[in-house]
């Protein structure tokens, strides 16, 4: 599976200039490549990632969290999450776990990785936890 060039460059933007707050990547089965299908502004929430992924459809996502320490100081990490919907077919469910390792190689400063089947297991509540 190839990995198109866009995917590393956004990915290098969201780590270092916070130019978006998500990217959310599909394989494009045809050209047998992953490629990004939707950026997040720095603008929008965990509520417009979450609503950017298909509820039928397997894809990876780079999300930049943002967070306070308790002691109150800003920090962020930076979560892969490989979401695979319970609903999404069988076919595409194993090209994205057969790739997903390859991919996420790619993309140097991932600090958390996230495995989803439904929304309940990458609730905000999850993302707060697995951050600190």
């Amino acid at each position: 599976m190839a990995v198109h060039d866009d995917c590393k460059l956004k990915f290098l933007e969201l780590k270092a200039k916070r130019t978006y707050r998500f990217i959310v990547y599909k394989i494009e089965e045809k050209q047998k490549q992953v490629i990004v299908e939707k950026l997040g502004e720095p603008t929008e929430n965990y509520e417009d990632f979450t609503n950017s992924l298909p509820a039928d459809e397997c894809r990876y996502a780079v999300y930049d969290f943002e967070f306070l320490t308790p002691e109150g100081v800003p920090k962020s990490r930076i979560f892969f999450i490989a979401w695979s919907p319970d609903t999404s077919r069988v076919r595409n469910k194993m090209i994205y776990a057969s790739s997903k390792d390859r991919f996420k190689r790619e993309l140097d400063g991932i600090q958390v990785e996230l495995q989803a089947t439904d929304p309940t297991e990458m609730g905000l509540d999850i993302i707060k936890s697995r951050a600190n």
